[in-house]
């Protein structure tokens, strides 16, 4: 993958940028902006989930076979702490592979505090 491609779909839309994806890892790029702010002035937890989504899906499809599909099928976030407008870097891990099913890992990271970390469990649609 081209170092900085948009990402594709709403999280591209959003403005995130995939730096990597390769080998069951991924990392990711954004720039908070006002725009993504909830009511109380901190980063919105739904941009937090996406980019962990996002992230993950890119590692668990850079570890798997052309044609195979990965789709979520269970997502947790753990918000750690509030984040704001700059720079942010999503790092993600698959953790188990499975014929069906795939584990991954991502961490939210803003000035090298972590704002979040997620935990997903992706169905493989083979294709």
């Amino acid at each position: 993958m081209t170092e900085g491609t948009a990402a594709g779909g709403f999280a591209g839309r959003l403005g995130a940028e995939v730096m990597s994806a390769a080998d069951g890892s991924a990392r990711l790029r954004f720039e908070a902006s006002d725009d993504h702010l909830n009511p109380a002035g901190t980063l919105h937890g739904g941009v937090l989930a996406t980019l962990v989504d996002t992230a993950m899906g890119q590692a668990v499809r850079s570890a798997t076979e052309d044609g195979d599909v990965p789709a979520t099928s269970q997502l947790t976030v753990t918000y750690l702490r509030p984040g704001t407008t700059g720079p942010l870097e999503v790092t993600a891990q698959v953790r188990t592979r499975g014929e069906h099913l795939t584990v991954c890992e991502a961490e939210v990271e803003q000035e090298g505090r972590s704002l979040a970390h997620a935990v997903a469990t992706f169905a493989l649609l083979h294709g």
